[in-house]
């Protein structure tokens, strides 16, 4: 099997068990991608962007304890494992939490865990995350790293990806408008998703977008010679089956005609609330 057919990557906007501890949907999916290696995978944490806080990890072992699959951490803080690349190749997926995407980056490279995360994706375990876990993949991208009330570009994400990325594109007001700003100015065009939206790829070729909810969204963002252009991805609604809940079609539109997001509840908010360092970007 050569090497681009195995590598897969999801990059969720937001989501998952820490945003949304009672819709398993996109744990569930990353779960059955990496069952493909073997019937009860392992699942690997990298809480590094949120400082391997110990709540974090208890949240990660909770919700995937509850699922098919060997749920188990990798920490660099308290490092206990010499060889990395082999603990990952061990594993069958690696999901990276929210935080600080610009502290994950700098201590990631300081042990070497970049060059152990690509030998990882080359060999085919599968690696995941979202907000920070979905920014590090692409080689730039729209980050709060450098202050909470501010975004800025990030430009040395680890590359797997080409071009850039935007997490949490419906839940924080200015991310768009940042984003689209940046995109126009000449910043490398590339992914906008939703929380509870997922970008597929495999290799380098993004396959399809899946969601934890019916109005999550994904978009690709490019400048072109008509000005700043979002066009809606075809998403699968991971629930439909049950549900009989449309999926969303595709289509090409100007960036200022897309309406806003999905609103969040104000439990759902109060969930956010509490757990905003974890899904910093």
């Amino acid at each position: 099997m050569r090497v681009s057919d195995r590598r897969r990557i999801v990059a969720m906007g937001g989501g998952g068990y820490s945003m949304e501890p009672d819709n398993p949907l996109l744990d569930q999916f990353l779960v059955g991608l990496a069952a493909r290696r073997r019937a009860r995978p392992t699942v690997c944490y990298l809480g590094t962007a949120g400082g391997e806080q110990e709540r974090f990890s208890a949240m990660f072992f909770d919700a995937y304890g509850r699922l098919a699959c060997r749920p188990v951490e990798l920490s660099l803080f308290w490092r206990e494992v010499d060889d990395l690349e082999g603990f990952l190749l061990d594993c069958d997926a690696v999901l990276v939490g929210g935080g600080n995407t610009a502290n994950l980056l700098a201590v990631w490279r300081v042990h070497g865990l970049d060059r152990a995360l690509r030998s990882a994706w080359e060999a085919g375990v599968v690696l995941a995350g979202w907000s920070a876990g979905m920014l590090c993949w692409f080689e730039a991208g729209v980050t709060d790293s450098f202050g909470v009330r501010r975004l800025d570009p990030l430009h040395d994400g680890l590359g797997l990806l080409a071009g850039s990325a935007c997490p949490h594109y419906d839940g924080k007001e200015q991310r768009r408008p940042t984003y689209q700003r940046l995109v126009g100015g000449g910043f490398p065009a590339g992914y906008a998703a939703d929380d509870g939206a997922a970008l597929v790829f495999a290799g380098t070729e993004l396959t399809e977008v899946v969601t934890s909810r019916p109005g999550a969204r994904a978009f690709r963002v490019e400048r072109t010679d008509g000005g700043v252009v979002e066009t809606p991805l075809a998403a699968r609604f991971l629930g439909a089956a049950a549900s009989g809940e449309p999926i969303h079609g595709e289509g090409k539109v100007e960036a200022d005609r897309r309406g806003p997001g999905p609103r969040h509840s104000p439990l759902e908010t109060e969930k956010l609330t509490l757990l905003r360092l974890e899904v910093l970007g």
